[in-house]
């Protein structure tokens, strides 16, 4: 759909062309909620606009005179210093409140439109108003609240960047929500402690700051935590490598040999990290260790999620990655993942892990592989050398900003030496994944571990792809249906039609 958007200036007026290209419903507390996309050619990216269908503007007209009543009545400052307990308390007080109000507005409102409004109330006034829409849209990854002049903008899976037509009312109003954030999960934000990291009660991780460490106004940044994770399947079906990519990292997984997975900020580090669990058999015992819970396994499988803990305002009660990772050792692993690896000391425990059995599957910061050498080797990490060779496998992962495309890099071995060698690469003008090189160490291994020929792993790659394109083409994308399927494999009981 294209329309044209009158531009007016002083003296005269114009058209410029907008283009409607994505439109989608959800629906959050039975309220449904029409998200439409468009790209006017004179503003430098699309705008994401938020419309809710099913409340009509008269009833808007009557519910924001509700609401008004309620602000008049409300001392946020004393509502920010009240405990989960209380707060949920207050929020069936407002309920039972609201309910009247509605019915003396909307006497012939059934019970089901009458609990609609009546959540729409609570979260404009108790919740986070509109960003709660947000929060609810599967499509996005990335909330972003720079400062109430500037409308929220939002990373989307498809679309990238987008502004939307959602502001906030005021500083104040920020400072809310990131006071209400912290408190449900015991952190705060003052002027004293003006950064904050903590997460939402769903998982989504948020990261605050207030004026005038960030200049322009206080920040939100939530980064949304994937309730329907990436799996190997909707990665190949999406491009983000190939069906030969992920065969070969699959029979690597299968065989015990460790990852290491690198990229820039956003590339998919933890999305592929997400991917290559899905090759993990379920007799095994996985061990997870993350900052912020991000990683969503196979139920399946046999795995322990632990998450570090900052102090608390004393400085007590913090939980480590070094902690996690010094007490994982200890519980029996069979594959250990790490979230990110930034320091020396857990460079050392992971790689000790390595050398006594574990398979290790970590992140890092680092945009090809042969940087994740010079990352690895050099402070702050600064490990030897020859130690890097219990390392098998890098993948790197890359995003073009231009296009908002996610793709596999380079697919890596680590040789004897601790050198790489980069056996597969994208090739950007084809946007495809092609040999680079044979694989000598890693086929090597598989060979010395396995008994496995070179023909026996050849034919072991050509199934293992076979098998991949079979789940595509039987749309088996979620990540339980994935986890069967590979349970199955391990088991000698998968049968393709």
């Amino acid at each position: 759909m294209v329309e044209l958007a009158r531009l007016t200036s002083p003296g005269r007026a114009s058209f410029s062309r907008k283009e409607l290209i994505d439109r989608y419903t959800i629906t959050v507390n039975n309220i449904v909620v029409d998200i439409s996309i468009y790209s006017e050619e004179d503003k430098p990216v699309p705008e994401y606009v938020v419309s809710i269908t099913n409340i009509s503007d008269a009833t808007k007209i009557i519910l924001e005179k509700i609401r008004q009543e309620f602000i008049s009545k409300m001392n946020l400052e004393e509502i920010e210093k009240l405990e989960q307990n209380e707060l949920i308390n207050i929020r069936q007080r407002f309920k039972g409140e609201i309910k009247k109000l509605i019915f003396k507005y909307f006497p012939k409102a059934d019970d089901t439109t009458a609990n609609m409004l009546i959540n729409y109330l609570i979260e404009e006034n108790l919740g986070m108003g509109k960003v709660e829409i947000l929060l609810q849209d599967p499509a996005l990854e990335e909330i972003v609240i720079n400062n109430h002049k500037e409308p929220v903008w939002i990373y989307h899976r498809r679309h990238g960047w987008l502004v939307t037509n959602i502001k906030i009312i005021s500083e104040d109003r920020i400072r809310h929500f990131a006071t209400m954030i912290g408190r449900d999960v015991g952190k705060e934000i003052t002027n004293l402690s003006p950064l904050m990291d903590a997460h939402l009660m769903t998982g989504d991780r948020v990261n605050a700051t207030l004026n005038p460490i960030s200049t322009k106004g206080h920040t939100i940044t939530i980064r949304k935590f994937s309730a329907d994770p990436w799996t190997i399947t909707k990665f190949v079906k999406e491009g983000v490598l190939s069906y030969e990519a992920a065969a070969f990292i699959w029979l690597a997984v299968q065989n015990e040999l460790s990852v290491l997975i690198s990229g820039g900020t956003g590339s998919g580090k933890t999305s592929m990290l997400n991917v290559i669990s899905n090759f993990f058999p379920p007799n095994q015992r996985i061990i997870s260790i993350e900052d912020t819970r991000e990683l969503t396994l196979p139920e399946n499988l046999h795995w322990v999620p632990l998450e570090t803990r900052l102090p608390n305002p004393e400085g007590k009660g913090g939980v480590t990655m070094l902690d996690l990772l010094v007490n994982s050792l200890r519980m029996r692993p069979d594959r250990i993942l790490v979230g990110e690896i930034r320091r020396k000391k857990e460079a050392e425990v992971l790689l000790e892990a390595m050398h006594t059995g574990h398979s290790v599957y970590a992140t890092i910061h680092a945009n090809n592989a042969e940087e994740v050498i010079m990352r690895l080797t050099n402070p702050p990490i600064e490990i030897p050398k020859p130690m890097i060779a219990s390392l098998s496998l890098i993948v790197i992962q890359n995003r073009n900003r231009r296009t908002g495309k996610r793709r596999t890099l380079q697919l890596a071995e680590v040789t004897p030496s601790g050198d790489v060698k980069v056996i597969m690469k994208l090739n950007m003008v084809k946007d495809i994944l092609e040999d680079a090189a044979k694989s000598d160490t890693v086929i090597d291994r598989l060979k010395l571990y396995t008994g496995m020929s070179e023909e026996d792993i050849s034919k072991d790659l050509t199934e293992k792809a076979r098998i991949l394109r079979w789940m595509v083409k039987k749309n088996i994308l979620n990540v339980n249906q994935i986890g069967v399927v590979i349970a199955k494999y391990y088991m000698g009981t998968l049968y393709l039609d």
